[in-house]
């Protein structure tokens, strides 16, 4: 196991939040932090930036939910969520609060490694997910933009589309600039093919 995995965890019950710490200890991993309350294991995770926290859902202050929603919300690193109750509505209340995996207490030692594994895969392939949904994003903000400053290029200077397209390319070309900023230039006035 990696020395390098770091968790925050907020249990209110004192003997099972130190009896977890010293299980996670045991199995490698890097406790940076550990409370009581739902509201301190939010700054405590924002103060550390750890790869993962473990909220249990009743907490005074905030309960889990909150706390996983908060972390949730802000991308900070993924939440497993510890629970007295199996019932199918309170693990869909964590999975909506953003929790990518949870443990049913009394949990065993066995499931825990592969709670916080499936945690930290889970938040791996959101920020991938999330990553190529932003560059699909840029991409059709800048073809948006292309089409505008062609639209210009052909209407006000009777261009074809492909010599429109050409002007765009080469401008930014010879100025070294990105295609994106000589169509927003096109568009704004700021570059004609007669300047």
């Amino acid at each position: 196991m990696s020395k390098s995995i770091r968790i925050v965890v907020a249990e209110d019950e004192a003997i099972i939040r130190l009896d977890l710490v010293e299980t996670l200890r045991e199995e490698g991993y890097e406790v940076v932090a550990d409370t009581g309350r739902g509201d301190t294991a939010i700054e405590l995770v924002r103060e550390h930036k750890p790869d993962v926290a473990i909220f249990d859902i009743k907490m005074p202050g905030q309960d889990g939910l909150e706390a996983a929603r908060a972390v949730s919300a802000e991308k900070i690193c993924p939440v497993v969520m510890l629970t007295a109750f199996s019932q199918r509505e309170v693990i869909e209340q964590a999975r909506d609060a953003g929790a990518l995996a949870y443990l049913v207490k009394p949990f065993q030692k066995t499931d825990l490694v592969p709670a916080i594994e499936l945690a930290i895969g889970r938040f791996a392939e959101l920020k991938l997910l999330s990553g190529e949904r932003d560059a699909l994003d840029e991409q059709l903000q800048l073809r948006k933009l292309l089409d505008r400053a062609k639209g210009v290029l052909i209407d006000k200077h009777h261009m074809t589309e492909q010599a429109a397209f050409d002007f765009i390319q080469k401008s930014a070309m010879s100025s070294r600039s990105r295609m994106k900023d000589v169509a927003q230039k096109v568009v704004d006035g700021e570059l004609t093919p007669n300047s």
